[in-house]
């Protein structure tokens, strides 16, 4: 075999789409591919292997790739010999539609199988294409330790569970995430541990739904209040977000995504209990209506939604509320969207991901219900939407006008390279003058001025 083509003289480029579980996942192929010798390089230009680890939530995600796609052709035809592969859910949905398609794609594995990549790309060497998109009941790569790809050495992801158990009727992640599994609690400890050693000051731990982690533990030692099972303890996420939490006070620790019908009151009281647990909780609602959230089969009523709501505002006062809102799914009426309304007033969102619907194949809805909101009324509605938030996300930042907040610095603002940024535990995202700090450090801020985005202050010792 040509030596060029050995693992340990291969140069990898590898782009991430979409969610940070994707950001995520793409840590753990740098580390599969590093630990079979290939090198990551940021420049495209030299790269012998491109991979974009790729999204498939909505169409528009999917449009993007293609045009990658596009680009990525113009690069072969100067450099025949480069491999370029598809990675994560797109390469899951299309499967061999990719190489069928695109006839410069080579490589398409989905995220069940990143242990294979470095097999398969020797498959490609002698001119086959190669294809993994087996989905694993068991596999979620605890054992591998990601290469972080983040330029702050400040906050990391860890990936507590994969896959998805809900079947929401829109969503397309069961079919190319596979069925919910949870990591071992100790390789999340470890890795978590092995993080904080190496200067990272936060953490944000990932999953569909990170509420509805379950773990049967075996080992007595570890902290009180599990639930018994028959061979042993198990594990929910508010006993593991204690047991992160105790690693230091110094650790902040974030989470995300929380399911609505699956938040217990357990998670909120471990949040009051731990203050390096950020009072932040994102908390998708979807809709506001409940007839429109029956048909999305969420599994929750606006009134059980608005309940969570409440306890959260109970028992964590100063905690930030954030959401994710879809307008124009199937039948969707003007009343419905105007529960979807009047629920964003109530809860007052810090901020919000909004888009329309976009029926994705395969799915429930798109096999049973009608797409029947013309893109006309659906962008009429997503703008009034994203016009209350505006004023919603403003209302939040006043509100902070006067306070003090420990702000965890990222980095140098994109405006000013006099001013820092960094977010304070309720995550939004606060800009100060520089001074003597630097990245990685808490300062504490007083918030003098704002935007419906961004808290502006002063340093205070």
């Amino acid at each position: 075999m040509d030596s060029s083509k050995s693992g340990e003289s291969q140069k990898l480029y590898i782009e991430t789409y979409g969610c940070q579980m994707n950001v995520a996942d793409s840590e753990v192929v740098v580390s599969v591919m590093e630990d079979k010798g290939y090198v990551v390089t940021e420049d495209i230009n030299e790269a012998d292997i491109i991979l974009v680890n790729t999204c498939s939530i909505r169409e528009n995600a999917e449009q993007r790739i293609w045009g990658r796609l596009d680009v990525f052709k113009q690069i072969k035809k100067k450099k025949p010999e480069l491999t370029i592969g598809v990675i994560g859910c797109m390469a899951e949905r299309l499967k061999e539609k990719l190489i069928e398609e695109k006839k410069i794609v080579d490589l398409v594995v989905g995220p069940d199988a990143y242990r294979s990549l470095p097999e398969l790309l020797k498959t490609v060497e002698t001119g086959q294409k190669a294809i993994n998109v087996i989905l694993s009941k068991e596999e979620t790569y605890a054992d591998i330790s990601p290469v972080r790809l983040d330029k702050n050495g400040v906050s990391a992801f860890i990936s507590i569970m994969r896959g998805c158990n809900n079947m929401c009727s829109y969503c397309i992640v069961p079919y190319v995430r596979g069925a919910e599994r949870s990591r071992d609690p100790q390789s999340i400890l470890k890795e978590a541990e092995d993080l904080f050693q190496k200067g990272y000051k936060e953490i944000t731990l990932l999953g569909q739904n990170v509420d509805s982690y379950s773990w049967k533990s075996e080992d007595n030692d570890l902290p009180t209040g599990q639930a018994s099972g028959r061979q042993g303890k198990i594990i929910k996420f508010a006993q593991l977000l204690e047991m992160v939490a105790k690693i230091s006070s110094a650790l902040r620790i974030r989470f995300s995504t929380s399911h609505p019908k699956d938040m217990s009151d357990d998670v909120l009281f471990t949040m009051a209990m731990y203050s390096n647990i950020c009072n932040h909780i994102h908390l998708p609602a979807q809709s506001g209506s409940t007839n429109v959230l029956e048909k999305m089969k969420r599994g929750y009523t606006r009134e059980w939604y608005m309940d969570r709501i409440m306890a959260i505002k109970k028992i964590l006062p100063d905690c930030s509320i954030s959401t994710d809102i879809m307008t124009g799914f199937s039948g969707e009426t003007e009343e419905d969207h105007q529960d979807t309304l009047n629920l964003m007033t109530w809860v007052n969102y810090d901020y919000s991901f909004m888009f329309k619907y976009s029926e994705r194949p395969k799915t429930y809805a798109a096999r049973h219900l009608k797409n029947d909101i013309t893109e006309e009324i659906k962008s009429r509605r997503l703008t009034e939407i994203i016009e209350l938030q505006g004023k919603l996300s403003e209302i939040s930042k006043k509100i902070d006008l006067g306070k003090v907040f420990e702000v965890l610095v990222e980095g140098v603002s994109k405006k000013s390279t006099d001013h820092l940024f960094g977010r304070n535990s309720q995550n939004k995202v606060v800009v100060f003058p520089k001074q003597n700090y630097k990245t990685g450090d808490y300062v504490f801020v007083e918030i003098t001025e704002c935007t419906s985005a961004t808290l502006i202050g002063e340093p205070i010792k």
